[in-house]
């Protein structure tokens, strides 16, 4: 990110990147070609940072560790409902970020945002341990989220889930995963309530445009090296939502995008390619947000994204029935 637009950031968001680079340089194992060392280096950095820079769970929230069918076997997940909540619920599996190769529900990062996200949304989240590459590519991931959710139907009454209204959603590479879901289940035959897809990689092409010390600053210098990682050679048609060859009768969505991501222009030609196949689509840019400061809820700017999230997505689950033919929802 150039000098200026650095200097567009506030504070916090600036500390954070710095103290990100920090603790990366000196941490074993991060960016080591041992994925299993990667990952527990990756998860290290995500909770010191989340110790200085996110607030904490909050009260009120009721936490039970579930198991899911998955495509291959069973999978951890973890359930958040408002604490005294009963009967069946709307439900939105959720799938957390970690540029496919990482990332973990047991993230304080992703354990706090996501019970805050459930206490204020009124919304039942249960956040999906699916595989990761380079061990489990595409499409491993998304038979994993295709499978938990068909786990979710079946047992809606004992995990008091209303079928009627569940749903997906993901943070950044989980986002992808969420949308090629969504994408298979249209085809299926199977209605989803909603998806929500928070920074979303809407394609899987190469990244046109911003300059390595941009994607550097948002995180994203590695961005075609996990792609490739994540795709295996798959057909762009059938990893990258953007790719797909028709994008009717999907799921109504909510898109976040970061101002300052390199991914921004990808989920907004995602978020109209989803309005030219008449789907409803509600498109929100979080002014001054890099990619991975919507989990900075230390600063005013990720509570102000935290709140459009749980805005949105409590008015999405409110109604019994989408409706995927009415008018789209205009972009701000």
């Amino acid at each position: 990110m150039s000098t200026a637009d650095m200097l567009l950031l506030d504070a916090p968001v600036r500390a954070w990147l710095r103290r990100n680079e920090e603790i990366a340089a000196g941490l074993p194992g991060y960016g080591s070609p041992d994925p299993a060392a990667h990952r527990r280096a990756a998860k290290v950095l995500s909770d010191l940072l989340a110790a200085e820079f996110t607030e904490p769970t909050p009260p009120g929230v009721e936490t039970e560790e579930l198991q899911l069918t998955g495509a291959a076997g069973p999978l951890r997940a973890r359930r958040f409902r408002s604490a005294g909540s009963s009967g069946p619920l709307p439900t939105m599996l959720w799938l957390h970020g970690g540029g496919w190769i990482a990332g973990t529900i047991d993230e304080v990062l992703n354990e706090s945002t996501t019970a805050d996200r459930a206490l204020r949304s009124a919304v039942q989240i249960v956040s999906l341990e699916y595989r990761l590459a380079p061990e489990h590519p595409f499409p491993a991931p998304v038979d994993d989220a295709v499978a938990a959710l068909a786990d979710l139907r079946a047992r809606a009454g004992e995990l008091g889930v209303d079928p009627a209204r569940l749903g997906i959603g993901g943070n950044s590479a989980g986002a992808t995963i969420a949308a090629s879901a969504a994408l298979r289940e249209r085809d299926a035959g199977r209605r989803l309530h909603h998806q929500a897809l928070e920074v979303l990689p809407a394609t899987l092409r190469p990244l046109d445009g911003p300059s390595e010390q941009q994607r550097r600053a948002s995180g994203m210098d590695s961005a075609e090296l996990l792609v490739g990682i994540y795709r295996a050679g798959a057909p762009l048609a059938e990893c990258s939502p953007l790719d797909a060859a028709d994008h009717r009768g999907l799921a109504p969505a909510l898109i976040l995008a970061a101002e300052f991501d390199p991914l921004r222009n990808g989920a907004v030609a995602y978020a109209r390619a989803l309005e030219d196949a008449e789907v409803p689509v509600t498109l929100r840019i979080g002014a001054g947000h890099v990619h991975g400061s919507p989990g900075l809820t230390a600063w005013q700017g990720a509570r102000d994204w935290r709140d459009v999230f749980v805005a949105e997505v409590a008015a999405a689950y409110a109604s019994e029935h989408p409706h995927p033919n009415t008018e789209p929802r205009g972009r701000r």
